[in-house]
């Protein structure tokens, strides 16, 4: 008798596929790290490219609106970030231009 087939889930069918197309590395490598064939390794990442690659459904008006606000709403985050960091740069080099006399 042979030995039992292995059973694998769909999420670890995608994630081993996924370390191959996100990393770039080869079949052959990721196969051997995690324990399967290369074949069947192959097969996976064939059927997750055919499942990425299918077009994504179009975003409606609504997604699309609040797309445009946390766009807006992450460039302010942005330069408000930039400005703190400025500002904490400033106040560190005036307080080392000035240090505060110790009281004993």
């Amino acid at each position: 008798m042979g030995a039992a087939r292995k059973k694998f889930t769909p999420q670890y069918r995608r994630d081993a596929a996924h370390l191959v197309i996100d990393t770039g590395r080869t079949i052959r490598a990721v196969a051997q790290e995690i324990g399967v064939g290369e074949q069947l390794l192959g097969r996976w990442v064939a059927a997750e490219r055919a499942r990425v690659d299918d077009p994504p459904a179009a975003v409606d008006i609504n997604e699309r609106a609040e797309l445009e606000r946390l766009r807006a709403e992450n460039a302010q985050l942005r330069m408000d970030r930039e400005f703190l960091k400025k500002a904490a740069a400033f106040f560190a080099t005036e307080n080392a231009s000035n240090p505060t006399p110790r009281s004993r």
